[in-house]
């Protein structure tokens, strides 16, 4: 897997980097207040757009003129990618953490320091606000389709857009310890989440199996001295082109992508200068995008000047996951 720096100057930490839906255009939002627009094959900074607070989370509308973003300052901020201009079409009564865009309802859904998640009905000519008021602070959550999930402490509660006055379930994760990130499986209901001590569990059903796939594993083998690498897994996300494959990102620098039928450890990334903040794959696979900054999350975390890496996925690759799947059947 041949990797490249897109060699941006960002000032501040990355908080979320995302490929659009249907290009190569990489969205970049940092706690520098300015959120990034560079196209990954053209290695081209398209857009640098300012605000006035830092910037926590991002996300792309389906038309890709469009972005949104999750504000320090509770804002929820609508940028036009053709001209930067941002608007404000909501606000949390506390930080905004968290934004996805859900093309299948129009609907952008934030989540806030203040126990709440709001839904923004995109297609009305002004935005109508539904509040879910959850009590405890979301840590992480993922869309795929009308599928909504929630991470909130060692818990998945799941949603559908369709019907958001109902929960479809909640389910305590094996991990039974605070939930770091969700994300969504594109071919399954299922999903992975990651721990802030480097667990990883994974749920994967199949309607039309009986043996559902559902394990926990450590991403780091114990040391010499028989003591776990306790490592907060930063973010996860699944190959949209080979089935079962997924990247996990830690806050020790490392990238390591795994099998999830097979539950084999493929191959693992050099070690990153700075933690892993966040993992992104475009539209086709075929390209890894990695965050590589410091994520303020503990007092002698390494600050290095944030970068984002370009990853070509390779034949070999490919070779590798579709050997560790072979050997499961």
């Amino acid at each position: 897997m041949n990797g490249t720096t897109t060699g941006l100057e960002i000032r501040d930490a990355i908080s979320r980097i995302r490929f659009a839906p249907k290009s190569n255009n990489l969205l970049i939002s940092s706690w520098d207040s300015s959120l990034r627009l560079y196209d990954a094959v053209g290695s081209a900074l398209r857009l640098e757009a300012p605000c006035e607070a830092a910037l926590l989370d991002c996300c792309f509308h389906n038309d890709e003129s469009v972005a949104f973003a999750a504000a320090s300052d509770g804002c929820v901020r609508r940028y036009d990618l053709h001209s930067g201009i941002n608007d404000t079409i909501g606000n949390h009564d506390d930080i905004a953490t968290s934004i996805g865009y859900s093309d299948e309802t129009g609907q952008v859904i934030s989540a806030g320091l203040d126990k709440k998640i709001l839904f923004w009905d995109m297609r009305m000519a002004k935005a109508i606000e539904y509040l879910r008021n959850l009590g405890a602070e979301v840590d992480s959550m993922s869309l795929f389709g009308l599928n909504f999930l929630v991470a909130i402490g060692s818990s998945i509660h799941e949603y559908d857009l369709r019907k958001l006055d109902k929960l479809v379930q909640s389910k305590e994760s094996h991990l039974n310890i605070r939930i770091r990130c969700v994300s969504s499986i594109p071919y399954s209901k299922g999903y992975a989440v990651g721990s802030v001590d480097g667990r990883v569990a994974v749920e994967m059903p199949y309607p039309s199996n009986p043996n559902d796939i559902s394990y926990m594993f450590r991403c780091h083998p114990k040391s010499k001295d028989g003591r776990y690498h306790l490592a907060s897994v930063n973010d996860i996300v699944f190959n949209p082109l080979i089935c079962g494959a997924f990247v996990t990102g830690d806050n020790e620098g490392y990238v390591t992508t795994w099998d999830a039928r097979s539950k084999r450890r493929l191959f693992g990334l050099p070690r990153l200068p700075n933690s892993v903040a966040s993992l992104s794959y475009n539209h086709d696979g075929q390209l890894l995008a990695v965050a590589s900054s410091y994520t303020y999350q503990e007092a002698e975390e390494i600050e290095e000047p944030p970068q984002v890496f370009i990853y070509k996925i390779d034949d070999s690759c490919i070779r590798s996951v579709s050997a560790g799947s072979s050997s499961r059947n």
